[in-house]
């Protein structure tokens, strides 16, 4: 517990201890009074203000700035009255269990809090930039430029994004992405700013200022998160404001208007003092202040937004960025989804996914196409460079000769290889043999003999399909896929991960039109989610009901537009974003329609007669603990889902 829940907590003991022994304590003992009623008073007045005069105090704030219907002053009015009614115990009782609820409900909310203070942390202080003369030196993340290398120690978090010019580590990514197992890095692979580098020293070329780093986009995220509110936050603000009131001005008039028609047809020249003192007036007094205890809004003005927060806390801690509790309540109403190609269900980069007909070894094959590009910085020639998986050795390769729109001509070994598309085969009269798979085909001869081709695609993610059977089990009713892409490759990569529906060859803008058809066709009441990681997605993201981007290697435009950020590129974390909110949303519900029919029915109670102060405590402090504890569940549910 923080410091100021254990004051709470002290107080709460102190009063319970002081309440009891003022109870314990009898009024006679044979014909000696030890304890009389006025003492008595005035003895409970005391574990009273120890328990409740934080409230009272701000009840005369309420009132003073002109705000005085709020739970505090709702609080104040009905233990005070009760007070003054002779009912000491229910009083302070009433106080006590208010304060108690408010502890649980601090409690509950700093629990949910947990995941997303921690992103706090990730944000390192520091960062050893690397001088002229190789010495490191200690500076603030916000002074290094970008260009800059710095060095990251084991047991150090990374300040700035970048890429590794040195060294081999393994990374702790679960402050962004939300997964345990250490990712394993080398030189050339790009690193994000909260990581934390676990064995190997590591120098990294710094790509972003700090203002632009992965860890200050998140923590700015997540400060942000709070100021956009869902329609059911928004219902509840403006519900309490004329609930408040309204309740009020029902007590006064239960207060009033039975006293003063029994005084003005039933009373028989009862002089109005003597009236206003009767135990009949007394009687709807107590019950004008148990319905106003019983109609304190609690367990809707704290449950609501404290169910938000526990859903955005659960997503966080999943690795997954909600923007407001507006997105969580708009995720659990997609029906509809809409995927980009590229980046998103493929995983953006080129890699050898074949060998055909090769006349040698396929490892052979490699070994010359790899030595053959290996002094092109293209990306299928990084492909090669990595399908071959040794150092090259460039000694080996004389000659280069780069063929604009057709390949490369290099000596390997002496010997003369071609490596190039099906243009260059017969440019020099070379038999090849075509190849049916989607991708792009590399042809090589060697010493003017066909020698085989190698097929280097996008490989599809691992998570894809089962990503998309999984969001059809969850409710969504329709998957599409939009890209720049061949149709060819499109239609291969819509029909290994099922997706319903695909549209290629399209430009950024003709992206945005199809996502408006799709929002013109879908059903009422379903929304559509865009996922997508690049430039050209940020329009469609915009566009979109709900914006999903990919955060670990999305562009910061498609960062910046969307609405939800998934951290570590999975396709599969859009389910558990959906089954989070979807989750969030039930309680909520759950929540106010429990709230509102436990309060409908102790207020037509309680303005009857039926039921005590007790009776007003349960029905205020127990349904917003009840509630609380609903609430809480979203956060302690995420942990079980897959």
């Amino acid at each position: 517990m923080t410091k100021k829940q254990k004051k709470v907590f002290i107080r709460i003991i102190i009063s319970i201890i002081l309440m009891t022994l003022i109870l314990l304590c009898p009024e006679k003992i044979d014909e000696y009074k030890i304890l009389n009623r006025g003492l008595k008073f005035w003895l409970c007045l005391i574990p009273y203000f120890v328990i409740g005069y934080d409230i009272l105090i701000k009840a005369f704030k309420g009132i003073i700035h002109g705000q005085p219907c709020d739970e505090n002053f709702l609080m104040a009015l009905a233990t005070a009255g009760a007070l003054a009614l002779g009912e000491k115990t229910e009083g302070v009782a009433v106080m006590l269990f208010y304060q108690i609820g408010e502890l649980f409900q601090s409690i509950a909310v700093g629990k949910s809090r947990k995941s997303i203070s921690a992103l706090m942390d990730i944000r390192p202080d520091y960062a050893n930039l690397e001088t002229e003369n190789g010495k490191c030196e200690i500076v603030d993340p916000e002074s290094v430029v970008p260009g800059s290398t710095i060095v990251v120690m084991p047991g150090e978090k990374i300040p700035l994004d970048g890429k590794i010019i040195e060294g081999t580590t393994t990374l702790d990514t679960s402050a962004l992405t939300g997964e345990s197992i250490p990712r394993e890095v080398n030189g050339g692979d790009e690193v994000l700013s909260g990581c934390i580098n676990l064995s190997g020293m590591i120098k990294v070329c710094t790509s972003k200022a700090a203002g632009e780093s992965t860890a200050s986009k998140i923590l700015e995220l997540v400060q942000n998160a709070g100021s956009r509110k869902s329609k059911s936050e928004n219902f509840i603000s403006k519900f309490a404001k004329i609930y408040t009131p309204a309740v009020c001005i029902a007590a006064l008039a239960l207060a009033i208007i039975p006293p003063a028609v029994n005084f003005i047809f039933f009373s028989q020249n009862e002089n109005f003092f003597n009236a206003l003192r009767s135990q009949y007036t007394l009687t709807w007094v107590y019950r004008a202040l148990t319905f106003l205890v019983i109609s304190c809004p609690c367990a809707l003005v704290i449950s609501i937004p404290l169910s938000f927060f526990a859903g955005i806390g659960a997503a966080s801690s999943n690795g997954i960025l909600v923007k407001g509790s507006s997105f969580i309540e708009a995720l659990s109403k997609v029906k509809y989804l809409v995927f980009d190609k590229t980046g998103t269900m493929t995983k953006g980069v080129f890699e050898v996914t074949g060998v055909h007909h090769s006349t040698l070894e396929n490892e052979k094959l490699l070994e010359y196409a790899a030595l053959a590009e290996s002094f092109s910085n293209h990306p299928i020639s990084r492909s090669l460079a990595k399908a071959f998986g040794r150092e090259i050795d460039k000694s080996r390769v004389k000659d280069v000769k780069e063929i604009s729109g057709h390949g490369v001509m290099a000596f390997v070994d002496g010997k003369e290889v071609l490596i190039g598309n099906d243009k260059l085969m017969k440019r020099e009269n070379i038999a090849f043999i075509d190849c049916h798979h989607e991708g792009t085909i590399v042809h090589i001869a060697i010493e003017k003999q066909y020698a085989g081709h190698i097929v280097i695609s996008d490989v599809i993610k691992p998570d894809a399909k089962d990503a998309v059977k999984k969001l059809k089990e969850n409710g969504i009713l329709k998957t599409v896929m939009l890209t720049g892409d061949t149709e060819s490759v499109a239609e291969k990569v819509a029909q290994e991960i099922q997706i319903d529906e695909v549209y290629s060859g399209l430009l950024p803008c003709d992206k945005v039109s199809k996502v408006e058809e799709l929002l013109a066709e879908k059903k009422a009441g379903s929304l559509l989610a865009f996922v997508g990681d690049g430039i050209n997605d940020a329009p469609v993201l915009t566009r979109s009901d709900v914006g999903i981007s990919m955060g670990a290697i999305g562009s910061d435009a498609a960062i910046e537009a969307s609405d939800v950020v998934l951290m570590d590129d999975s396709p599969l974390k859009i389910v558990k974003a959906i089954k989070i909110a979807k989750q969030c949303m039930r309680i909520v519900y759950e929540n106010i329609g429990f709230a509102l029919f436990i309060k409908a029915l102790c207020l037509v109670l309680g303005a009857f007669g039926i039921g005590s102060m007790w009776f007003a405590i349960f029905a205020d402090v127990g349904v917003m603990v009840l509630c609380v504890i609903n609430a809480i569940g979203v956060f302690l549910w995420q942990k079980k889902i897959s």
